[in-house]
């Protein structure tokens, strides 16, 4: 964190930014307040990178286009029912929001909007006291003024995230506040202050009235943040992860006197922080898609969950259960066909590798190893190892040399073979002509045949193939 002084210079600097002092030039001349507002103060602060920039005004929607339009590059309504506009200035892109005073109904999914006449009661009525400070823009030749009604500077420092009001009024003014406190903490790695944790445990029923759009959307930049961890532990121990996320509380599984076995909810939570350790070291950039079939990846178990004979735990098929499970609730939660394939695609395949681990495959066994990961193999390597959270560090160092060999071989294989783009050494046209047959079942058939075969035995040449396919032809 910066100190107050590097801060307000580095806010000093942003306010004679040319888009922000012509901006601020303008609303003035038409007798309107604006204010650098929220998220980009804060993070001036942080010192952290100030990207887009959000502002706030006493002009209404279209008193804000009049002014705007003639100044920028570009804008557009981001939502005028809402009262913000959008600019561009070359390279500095803009949110202008008149002073907002929003609540939910007890019933509506949608907050009912309703526009403020100062800047302090719009700071008030924001999240967090760290995010209701406020730069006043001055006019040509004034002095920018932080504004700060409550106590957000001194929190910042705290790294404590407390409600600028009640925290019964703050999360009942809008529910995703709640979520929001979790991804905060995980973001920027602030303690949630007691009174706002208890009472969104009291209220967190209150979020089933937030779309599954905005719950996915926090739940999303929640996981992507440095410590994800921080927050999930946030949201299941406040109840809200029982209505967003039911299936991550339910992994912690009752451990009682007969049958003793692993936490399957802090395994999951030492899974997630070791993915997250391994995608930094090996390049990667944070990977939503990773990060949710890592946390999900157990979420079969409980269901699966069978006590044998002799005391032992079994969860038989969790992993085909849990792809399932886990399609389904990011389903619910609109994330993108695409995530939502990729991610049940992962939980179905994290438990290949310790076959690897129990006995040498062949190099049939691994090439369908990897033609089963596809374009997933990368995010399966990083599953597969943050999986081994075991104490016990003869078998964590056993399974993490078989993985280091598994990897080695498809790495010389891939050498060999161009093994990422494994086909047979015949295509469909070539089926048809060397068999005389129009397309239908027998092509497909015959594909399948040539597949196994080119993994079972690696590339053949396209003479050999067809010796074997015209073989296989004449057994049928």
């Amino acid at each position: 964190m910066l100190s107050v002084a590097e801060a307000v210079a580095r806010l000093r600097d942003l306010a004679a930014s040319p888009a922000l002092s012509a901006l601020a030039g303008a609303f003035a001349a038409a007798g309107h307040d604006l204010a650098l507002v929220g998220g980009p103060v804060r993070d001036a602060f942080l010192g952290r990178e100030v990207s887009d920039l959000d502002l706030t005004t006493s002009a209404r929607p279209d008193e804000t286009i009049a002014i705007v339009a003639p100044l920028a590059d570009a804008h557009w309504d981001i939502g005028r029912e809402f009262g913000t506009i959008g600019a561009r200035f070359g390279d500095a892109t803009v949110e202008i929001t008149t002073y907002r005073s929003d609540a939910y109904a007890s019933d509506s999914r949608k907050p009912e909007v309703a526009f403020g006449d100062s800047l302090e009661g719009d700071l008030v009525r924001r999240d967090f006291t760290m995010n209701a400070m406020a730069l006043a823009l001055p006019a040509p030749g004034g002095e920018p003024r932080l504004v700060d009604p409550t106590g957000g500077l001194d929190d910042l420092i705290a790294g404590l995230l407390r409600t600028p009001t009640t925290p019964e009024v703050s999360f009942g003014d809008d529910p995703l506040r709640m979520m929001r406190a979790a991804r905060f903490a995980a973001q920027l790695g602030a303690r949630l202050d007691p009174a706002a944790f208890e009472a969104a445990r009291a209220m967190s029923d209150r979020i089933a009235i937030v779309s599954a759009e905005r719950v996915r959307d926090e739940l999303s930049k929640l996981l992507l943040a440095p410590a994800p961890v921080t927050g999930i532990r946030i949201l299941v121990d406040s109840g809200l992860a029982d209505r967003v996320l039911p299936e991550v509380p339910a992994l912690r599984l009752e451990i009682d006197e007969h049958a003793r076995h692993k936490d399957v909810y802090e395994h999951s939570l030492i899974a997630l922080e070791q993915a997250i350790e391994l995608e930094a070291s090996r390049g990667h950039r944070p990977d939503l898609v990773l990060r949710l079939a890592v946390l999900l990846h157990d979420i079969g178990k409980p269901a699966t969950r069978v006590i044998e004979p002799g005391g032992a735990v079994s969860f038989h098929h969790h992993d085909v259960l849990g792809a399932r499970m886990a399609a389904k609730r990011l389903r619910d939660l609109r994330f993108d066909n695409e995530t939502v394939k990729a991610v049940s695609e992962l939980i179905r395949l994290h438990l290949r590798f310790f076959g690897y681990a129990e006995g040498a495959w062949t190099d049939a066994a691994v090439r369908r190893y990897v033609r089963d990961a596809g374009p997933l193999l990368e995010r399966l390597h990083i599953l597969s190892r943050a999986d081994v959270t075991t104490r016990n560090r003869r078998k964590a160092d056993r399974l993490g040399f078989a993985y280091d060999d598994l990897e080695e071989r498809i790495a010389a294989l891939a050498a060999e073979e161009e093994l990422a783009a494994i086909r047979p050494d015949l295509d469909g046209e070539d089926i048809m002509r060397i068999l005389g047959v129009k397309p239908g079942p027998l092509v497909g058939e015959a594909y399948r045949f040539l597949l196994e075969t080119r993994l079972d035995e690696g590339p053949l040449g396209a003479e050999e193939a067809e010796r074997r396919l015209r073989a296989w032809a004449s057994a049928r």
